[in-house]
């Protein structure tokens, strides 16, 4: 009995390394699919401005930022394993300011609309504002993946080692 119970509990070690190799080499492979698809978009901007347009918007230089951002949002996800949420808000900014500017720009006029869009820009804001009060307050030191060195027992992060903050 105890020899067939090591043997499925070997069995059962291999199908979790399986697992785990499985799950990494998905995570990395559509990692890298969207920062292509990233940086793909953004040489067809440029290419488009340059051909097409032959100068940049307002709305093509916010679009650019856009990309910028989610590529730094995919390398930092890359190196550590973990999602900035500030780049998440910073995205939405920008979105809302591009939108706001399009918006200004077209209809020339003010409206309800340009209130609640200013508005939500504000409290994304103030989102930044906590999230990096909570960051500064409750550091959490992320180390990149191939490393092992932990943080000692006794020894609280301090926020200045904080790589999201």
């Amino acid at each position: 009995m105890s020899n067939s119970k090591q043997k499925l509990e070997n069995l059962q070690r291999l199908f979790d390394r399986f697992g785990h190799y499985a799950v990494e080499a998905f995570h990395y492979l559509a990692l890298f699919i969207i920062g292509c698809m990233v940086a793909w978009s953004a040489v067809h901007t440029v290419i488009d401005i340059l051909t097409v347009k032959q100068y940049a918007t307002i709305d093509d230089i916010l679009l650019l930022f856009i990309y910028l951002e989610l590529g730094a949002m995919v390398g930092i996800y890359f190196k550590t394993n973990h999602m900035p949420v500030r780049f998440l808000i910073y995205v939405a900014i920008t979105a809302l300011t591009r939108l706001l500017i399009a918006d200004i720009q077209h209809n020339h006029k003010a409206s309800m609309d340009l209130v609640i869009i200013t508005g939500s820009i504000l409290i994304l804001a103030f989102a930044i504002l906590i999230v990096r009060f909570a960051s500064w307050n409750y550091p959490s030191v992320i180390r990149g993946k191939e490393q092992e060195q932990q943080v000692p027992v006794n020894k609280t992060p301090r926020p200045q080692d904080d790589e999201l903050a």
